[in-house]
């Protein structure tokens, strides 16, 4: 049984409300699996036979139209669960995963992890706090990112990116993330040309700058002042 396993079910959002003995013994049955840059966790329509926590770096959720153009859904980062829904209803993955930049997932299989479920009812408690915990910090981020005007909504997206996978450089605060203006705009449901106009005027005056393997928060009061707007 690794540390690291448990490491990560300790600070994942839906696990780290369980007891110690049952983190070990959920620890027992799950591995690990690096993804690099690109590369497919699963496909919609796929069997849903792993439960994924992401433990380093980040995936994104997406959907394919008819027309052929991907929806993001979500951005998964350390501590997110992936696929939840699908293993525990034991249907097949809604949507698509792939991975933003190199990425480690703990996987947990869906027949073991059933398995424990009927076995230990102290993770059953555990796993409902978990998940209602999970719950509010979804319903809050989806009232930040759908509320009020979309330059607002787009600096809170920024704002979040910024808190929970920032670097602090000397020029601002650096997300190592790359997504396209189309992304942007689906991440928070607006149209590509919006996005476009707002980030090449946040650019021209220094507020968040796009680089070519991320983006730089130059002016976080800026952007806090627009995310109340």
């Amino acid at each position: 049984m690794s540390a690291p396993i448990e490491d990560v079910l300790r600070f994942s959002t839906i696990f780290r409300r369980l007891a110690p003995d049952d983190r070990q013994r959920l620890a027992a049955v799950a591995t690990t699996r690096d993804f690099d840059k690109g590369a497919t966790l699963f496909t919609e329509g796929d069997s849903s036979d792993f439960l994924y926590v992401v433990a380093k770096g980040h995936v994104k959720v997406f959907k394919t139209t008819a027309r052929g153009t991907d929806v993001i859904l979500e951005l998964f980062g350390p501590g997110d669960p992936v696929g939840a829904v699908a293993v525990y209803e034991s249907r097949p993955y809604p949507a698509s995963a792939v991975a933003l930049e190199p990425t480690t997932c703990l996987l947990v299989p869906r027949q073991a992890f059933f398995s424990l479920l009927e076995n230990h009812q102290t993770l059953v408690r555990g796993l409902l706090v978990g998940l209602t915990h999970r719950l509010v910090e979804l319903t809050n981020r989806l009232a930040e990112l759908t509320g009020g005007r979309i330059e607002a909504r787009l600096a809170r997206f920024f704002l979040k990116l910024a808190t929970d996978v920032g670097q602090q450089r000397v020029d601002g605060v650096f997300i190592a993330l790359v997504l396209s203006r189309q992304e942007l705009a689906d991440m928070i449901g607006t149209t590509i040309e919006t996005t476009i106009r707002i980030m090449s005027r946040w650019g021209k005056e220094e507020i968040v700058r796009t680089e070519k393997d991320g983006f730089v928060v130059a002016n976080r009061k800026a952007l806090e002042t627009l995310a109340l707007t």
